[in-house]
């Protein structure tokens, strides 16, 4: 007899496949939208959501402040969330609540280079808590870090959209009735596809 394990018969079919269904992984599209490269959509099983995407399009070989949304394949690792602003919402990822110190680090010089990180009141930089609404939710994906490559880019996120739904600096941007439709889908075992 092999080791392979066989799918039961009978009365716990049903509850095997239901155990099996659970554990795949969801898999998300991002596409850009024709004639416009900072708009796009994204597809979720037959579910299709408008989105922003930043002003430089989609490209491959993304740089520091070139304002393109990376082409790739992406996890999610975990939700930066604004508690002061709203309540936590449904989702499987790991959740932090942000911060005033919380930033992330933008500069290809510094050691800390695409990491979050903590920062004085007064400092400049890439702030997550912002007075406007973009960031009362951050979805921290995994471009650019494993290795990360200094210059190669850096806090590219999947955050709430702009009012007037205007290109971003290279995140990916929803609305926020779409925005916590997808978190209440992602896992650690997401794959977002862009491009």
């Amino acid at each position: 007899m092999t080791g392979r394990k066989r799918k039961p018969n009978g009365p716990n079919r049903s509850k095997y496949l239901s155990l099996s269904k659970g554990c795949e992984r969801t898999l998300i599209r991002i596409g850009a939208s024709p004639g416009n490269r900072s708009r796009g959509v994204m597809r979720i099983g037959g579910q299709v959501i408008p989105v922003t995407l930043g002003r430089g399009g989609i490209l491959a070989n993304k740089h520091e402040g070139d304002g393109a949304t990376p082409r790739g394949m992406f996890h999610p690792l975990r939700l930066w969330w604004r508690h002061d602003r709203t309540a936590r919402p449904r989702t499987s990822l790991p959740v932090r609540a942000i911060v005033p110190t919380d930033a992330w680090c933008e500069d290809p010089a510094d050691r800390r280079y695409n990491r979050s990180i903590r920062v004085a009141r007064d400092a400049v930089g890439d702030r997550l808590m912002r007075a406007d609404h973009l960031y009362d939710f951050i979805v921290e994906i995994d471009h650019n870090t494993r290795p990360r490559i200094a210059g190669r880019g850096s806090a590219v996120f999947i955050h709430l959209a702009r009012e007037n739904f205007g290109p971003t600096a290279g995140c990916v941007g929803l609305k926020r009735n779409d925005m916590l439709r997808f978190l209440a889908k992602l896992t650690t075992r997401t794959k977002i596809v862009i491009g």
